[in-house]
């Protein structure tokens, strides 16, 4: 009669058990600590310093992860700053394009010039075809710096569960002071406040959302 040992059956049972969640080993480490306190040997010793140590470890982690807001930097700021730099990609290469077909224009009216200022109009557009370069470049750099940010993103998502902080409670940001009474409301927005550039696609307000806010004033 063949058969799994007992050893097998054990490895198969753990194979097939659910991993541990963070709060679960935090728990039977503590119950570690606690079931060799008392006489010990310097071994023991130890390895309960180390353990203890693990524990202390964990539990301060999970409360950074809380306060610094870890899920909001991945769910919003990250998002937010790879969506603003892809937007910036896009513009470049919609400028760039139309520069570039501007200059075909440009070339094509300078072949029906004199010569001289041929010569002149064609040198500057072939300037302006070599500046142009400069998109694929900052594409390219943008777009690294774009995979890196998604690559932190991950990187922030699997620090949260493993740690089991993906639903901790956020720390509440302190509030900005208010703007002293005496000065003019005017002076309230400070440049950071000023300089969000243009609103994505998504988040813009439409041409029909424009005109209905202009119609409001007749």
């Amino acid at each position: 009669m063949s058969g799994l040992s007992k050893q097998g059956r054990s490895a198969s049972l753990a194979a097939e058990a659910p991993a541990p969640t963070t709060g679960e080993v935090v728990e039977i480490v503590e119950q570690m600590i606690g079931s060799i306190r008392g006489d010990l040997s310097p071994g023991a010793l130890q390895l309960y310093g180390e353990l203890e140590e693990l524990a202390r470890f964990i539990r301060n982690t999970r409360e950074e992860l809380a306060t610094i807001g870890a899920d909001e930097l991945r769910d919003h700021d990250i998002a937010s700053a790879t969506d603003e730099l892809a937007a910036v990609v896009g513009a470049t290469e919609d400028a760039t394009g139309k520069i570039l077909d501007s200059c075909d224009v440009i070339a094509e009216i300078a072949a029906e010039m004199p010569a001289e200022q041929s010569a002149r109009a064609t040198d500057a557009v072939t300037t302006i075809y070599e500046a142009c370069n400069f998109q694929d470049i900052t594409g390219q750099r943008i777009t690294k710096v774009v995979r890196t940010l998604q690559h932190i993103e991950i990187k922030v998502g699997q620090l949260l569960g493993a740690f089991g902080a993906s639903g901790a409670v956020v720390a509440p940001k302190a509030d900005k002071p208010k703007a002293a009474a005496s000065k003019p409301a005017a002076s309230a927005a400070t440049d950071a406040d000023l300089l969000n550039g243009p609103q994505l696609p998504g988040n813009a307000n439409s041409q029909a959302d424009i005109d209905a806010i202009l119609a409001s004033f007749d």
